[in-house]
């Protein structure tokens, strides 16, 4: 089987794929993977799905949704439900266990091609590290579980992910600069730019691509847009970074090839 959480929640075997169309076995499962092979503590499973007011019978009801995600799986393989209940999604003391094999969740790739293109950036092999983050990109479609109504501690989880997301996006396009591949990441640096308005480490990313592809004028007409939307949305200026590379860009300053 493979687990889908880096954009629609999706269970497939094969060519099938498992059908479980309820919200609310679709949040129990969507955490149960997002901490694959640790224990979700029925109480966690709880304040995901009815927050500080659950309803008396909210054991029962975990219990029942969770039979009907062993249901969906046994039906998407061969094996029995308590097989499924043994291997797959088990009992704990105090809560559920969904063991997970290597390479069978999108989440555990993202995480393992992560470290590895990290490791590859820290030994200054530039071009590899970004070829692995660029492989961990890839392997998102969406917002992570993009389909699923989350609750708080979902919602939490992922917000996690987006910012870790958002970080490999940055230090692969680091990478990319450092190898002076200004004019391959400007269009998908300028779309994160442009999405993140506030965040001046990808406008800071975005001020030097445009200005080592030639376009100085477009790169300051950037400083002044984050400047102007920091004062609005914030009260706040720059720091103290972004203006010396403001100030840079301006006397076009050697160091900015560093």
């Amino acid at each position: 089987m493979d687990f889908q959480v880096l954009g629609q929640l999706a269970v497939r075997s094969g060519t099938t794929t498992g059908r479980l169309t309820a919200p609310k076995p679709r949040k129990v499962l969507a955490l149960l993977l997002v901490q694959a092979n640790h224990i979700v503590p029925v109480e966690t499973l709880s304040v995901e799905l009815w927050g500080d007011e659950p309803p008396a019978s909210a054991l029962t009801t975990i219990q029942t949704y969770v039979l009907q995600i062993r249901r969906m799986l046994a039906r998407l393989t061969e094996l029995s439900s308590a097989q499924i209940a043994r291997d797959v999604l088990a009992t704990a003391s105090d809560g559920y266990q969904f063991h997970v094999g290597p390479g069978q969740l999108d989440l555990h790739e993202f995480e393992r091609l992560t470290a590895s293109g990290r490791r590859e950036l820290s030994r200054g092999d530039y071009a590899e590290g970004s070829r692995q983050l660029g492989r961990a990109l890839a392997l998102w479609h969406d917002s992570a579980l993009a389909d699923v109504r989350v609750g708080p501690v979902l919602k939490v989880e992922v917000h996690r992910l987006e910012e870790e997301r958002l970080a490999v996006w940055q230090q692969r396009i680091d990478a990319e600069l450092r190898l002076d591949r200004h004019h391959a990441v400007l269009g998908e640096l300028g779309s994160l730019a442009a999405r993140h308005p506030l965040h001046e480490d990808l406008q800071a990313q975005y001020m030097v691509a445009l200005c080592h592809a030639g376009r100085r004028t477009e790169a300051l007409e950037a400083f002044h847009r984050l400047r102007t939307t920091l004062r609005e949305d914030l009260g706040l200026e720059p720091s103290q970074r972004i203006h010396q590379l403001q100030h840079s860009i301006l006397t076009a300053d050697p160091g900015l090839d560093r």
